[in-house]
């Protein structure tokens, strides 16, 4: 039996650039014939990640339930290795040989070539890998030659590895259990093989209504410069906007166990720790300008069966306009639940929905309502 978990948010921040395109600008997109505010999936998994570090310190997870992005797996190893007794010169020269048993070429300055999405499982792992088969680790005899290609070169070096320390570094790779690679999974390009499919999807957030660009002309002004020297000594101008955004996603149970290796409970745990973040993590982009911490007021989330994921973004194809004294969230909610009982009606599904509506709306049946977040995290475990 297929389960998907669905979230849909409405959240309203104040004037904010959560998210920034290439110009310094909000981001935003064409939606329903009217241009729309945008703040990207990336951006929104990047805040939920975080918060899987704040759950890590606060033990609700354990740091080995997450994964580490970085181009300087390398120096993790090495700080593994000495831990274990090994010196800091030869850790390096021998963990640059065992990634490039794997085709993970490290450059001169210590990073490789590209960002690694590595759980904390598999990073110990590969220096256990390293301490434990250590004088099997030796460069070969004749270093690649000069002036080929840097794929060519890369095949070259695993071919004169060990292969019983190739065998075994390969085998370390599969994600590690960790939470984040099971649910964004992640791409290793010169190991096709162990890439790992995402258990969830995020969609681009998106504003229920109509958004126009405003910038704000900011001045400062030196502390010590004399009284008598007028004007400023910076000027310069920040885009803004302030839109309420219609967010979803949706994690597929099945795929998200069997990327945890069949580990129920880390599962569990991992999908609590999404949706919890999915709802009280927020973007940071110019955070300091604006403190828009605004939490969502509108959350509904759904445990579907046997079905295909169904976003409500339709919801919003005509923009919300609203009627004088009108709340922007309250309307927002109206449209979304009308959406969710149309689609509903018309292609039916077994599941259950819980809801957590602080607009005021009436949700005309939508839902079971739910008093807290606890309470609908706690409902929606459940029902899965």
């Amino acid at each position: 039996m297929k389960t998907l978990i669905e979230i849909h948010a409405l959240q309203n921040f104040a004037p904010s650039n959560l998210n920034r395109d290439d110009t310094g600008a909000p981001k935003d997109a064409f939606f329903g014939g009217t241009r729309r505010a945008r703040v990207s999936s990336q951006c929104f998994k990047r805040a939920v990640r975080q918060h899987f570090s704040a759950l890590v310190q606060g033990s609700a997870l354990v740091p080995n339930d997450v994964a580490v992005r970085t181009k300087r797996a390398l120096e993790k190893i090495v700080e593994s290795l000495v831990e274990k007794g090994r010196s800091a010169d030869e850790a390096e020269a021998k963990a640059r040989l065992a990634l490039a048993a794997v085709e993970l070429s490290v450059k001169e300055d210590g990073k490789t070539e590209y960002l690694l999405f590595l759980g904390q499982r598999e990073i110990s792992s590969i220096a256990d890998i390293i301490n434990d088969k250590w004088n099997s680790i030796i460069a070969p005899e004749a270093p690649p030659t000069e002036g080929k290609k840097p794929g060519r070169a890369k095949k070259q070096a695993a071919q004169a590895a060990d292969p019983e320390l190739k065998k075994a570094l390969e085998k370390i790779f599969d994600g590690g259990k960790a939470v984040d690679v099971a649910l964004f999974g992640r791409m290793l390009a010169d190991m096709p093989e162990k890439n790992q499919n995402a258990a969830c999807q995020v969609a681009h957030a998106i504003s229920t209504h109509a958004v126009e660009r405003e910038f704000d002309f900011y001045t400062a002004v030196d502390d010590l410069k004399p009284e008598d020297t007028a004007g400023a000594d910076m000027m310069g101008t920040v885009e803004f906007n302030s839109a309420c955004f219609y967010r979803y996603a949706v994690v597929d149970w099945e795929k998200l166990m069997s990327n945890l290796q069949g580990d129920a409970e880390l599962a569990q745990k991992g999908l609590r720790a999404f949706l919890e973040g999915f709802v009280v993590a927020a973007p940071t982009g110019k955070q300091n300008t604006f403190a828009a911490h605004n939490p969502p007021e509108f959350v509904a989330v759904s445990v579907r069966r046997n079905t295909a994921p169904r976003s409500l973004a339709n919801a919003f194809e005509t923009a919300v306009r609203l009627k004088r004294d009108e709340s922007l969230t309250g309307k927002s909610a109206e449209a979304l639940t009308q959406k969710a009982k149309v689609l509903q009606a018309a292609f039916g599904g077994e599941g259950e929905t819980f809801v957590l509506n602080l607009t005021g709306a009436d949700p005309d049946g939508f839902g079971t309502p739910a008093a807290s977040l606890k309470e609908l995290l706690d409902r929606t475990l459940a029902a899965v």
